[in-house]
């Protein structure tokens, strides 16, 4: 029996996930099935267990690609605008940005659902929001310290902005016409706006 390659390992996971993201489109994660993914990636439960021992495993390794997106935005934003509040503000509009597309919305609040009961989600939640979080800080403390900013406590600031764009998407899940994102990226202006120094 041939051997698969890495490189073909590789694109069987990442089709089976892209499935999970079109699924987790249609239905919550707790509705979906294995039976489902396979059926949306055109790939047998064998090769699905290959990949995953789980369905858990399916629903974070859709947070942890979501998350690297996140920090792969921030080292960006790090490398390339100097002027911190334009840098915070250019974060913000990126995470209201991808509330606007329903499987980051529906998965946003599946993980947050399975954080409740499932400590390796809750590792994983915790492990990216306290690096986020030290991001955003430093950010915010730059910026208060060469006057783009008022003086305003950064860790707490930088708490705000992370709960703002998780509390968005979980209410977005609940209610997609609560609000519109459009309108929310206005507000994080006026916000933004309003602590410039």
């Amino acid at each position: 029996m041939p051997r698969i390659t890495a490189a073909r390992k590789s694109a069987r996971r990442r089709q089976l996930v892209e499935a999970a993201w079109r699924c987790a489109a249609k239905v919550g994660f707790g509705d979906l099935t294995v039976d489902d993914i396979c059926a949306e990636a055109r790939l047998s439960k064998g090769a699905f267990y290959l990949y995953f021992a789980q369905k858990l495993d399916v629903l974070l390794a859709l947070y942890e690609g979501d998350a690297d997106q996140l920090d792969e935005l921030m080292a960006k934003l790090d490398a390339k605008e100097p002027d911190h509040r334009l840098r915070l503000r250019r974060y913000a509009h990126a995470v209201l940005n991808r509330g606007s597309e329903p499987s980051r919305v529906q998965v946003g609040a599946d993980v947050w659902t399975a954080m409740l009961t499932e400590p390796q989600i809750r590792r994983a939640i915790t492990q990216r929001m306290q690096a986020r979080r030290a991001r955003l800080r430093s950010w915010i403390e730059s910026a208060v310290a060469e006057g783009e900013l008022v003086d305003i406590p950064a860790n707490a600031f930088a708490s705000i902005l992370l709960a703002l764009a998780d509390g968005l998407l979980i209410h977005g899940s609940l209610d997609p016409t609560a609000f519109r994102w459009a309108n929310i990226g206005k507000a994080v202006d006026v916000i933004l706006g309003g602590i410039s120094a």
